[in-house]
């Protein structure tokens, strides 16, 4: 299976992907389960799960004073500014996936490094982005392998897409799963694939659907 750990949509903020955006995108880039994780909210993942071509995981990019951390398998919204370590609780609380995006890229509001040790250390996360497509130094995303590996924490990828043609860039290959702590398992299983992808949407005269964040 092919699985897209970090997408977004209008529902972001900072993209304007729309729901048939995301369907045609899904359907030409060959994913088979999309994590939709936009920023500081779920409403949008919660309504395109019953919408798209394949298996959706409700997550969320949550912005935190030490910098952004990713609820895999929520059912309930995480509030903008909560601290790392509660921040990483309230996920396991709601029985998700604690995903570190873009560990070290400086230009993707990356969790500051002591905070990051500190979860590591505490034991408080699942899973590490190995390859985020908008990160454009392959160092970038070789350290995040080796601090994955230093804490024998599971290896993800992800398009980080706030366009539509991004989606994709960057996926695991991985046997299928069922719920949050198998799907965890099969990714220490996985194979990262990924490329660097971020080119700007080709600007048009465009219309957006209305968005409520909660």
């Amino acid at each position: 299976m092919r699985v897209d750990l970090h997408s977004h949509t209008m529902w972001s903020g900072d993209s304007t992907t729309t729901p048939d955006e995301v369907h045609q995108a899904v359907l030409e880039s060959g994913l088979d389960v999309l994590c939709i994780t936009d920023h500081n909210a779920i409403k949008g993942a919660v309504e395109l799960a019953t919408q798209l071509p394949c298996r959706v995981i409700v997550g969320e990019e949550l912005r935190t004073h030490a910098g952004e951390i990713i609820g895999l398998f929520l059912t309930e919204r995480i509030p903008f500014g909560t601290p790392p370590a509660e921040a990483a609780r309230a996920i396991r609380a709601q029985g998700g996936v604690v995903y570190v995006p873009h560990p070290f890229d400086p230009m993707r509001r990356n969790m500051a490094e002591p905070a990051l040790y500190e979860l590591a250390q505490a034991g408080l996360l699942d899973a590490v982005e190995a390859v985020n497509a908008k990160t454009s130094l392959t160092s970038l995303n070789r350290r995040a392998a080796e601090f994955a590996d230093e804490f024998h924490l599971a290896h993800g990828a992800g398009s980080d897409a706030h366009v539509p043609d991004a989606l994709g860039a960057a996926y695991v290959e991985m046997p299928d799963f069922d719920g949050p702590a198998d799907f965890l398992a099969k990714l220490r299983e996985g194979r990262v694939v990924g490329h660097h992808w971020d080119k700007h949407r080709p600007w048009s005269a465009r219309v957006l659907p209305s968005v409520t964040i909660e």
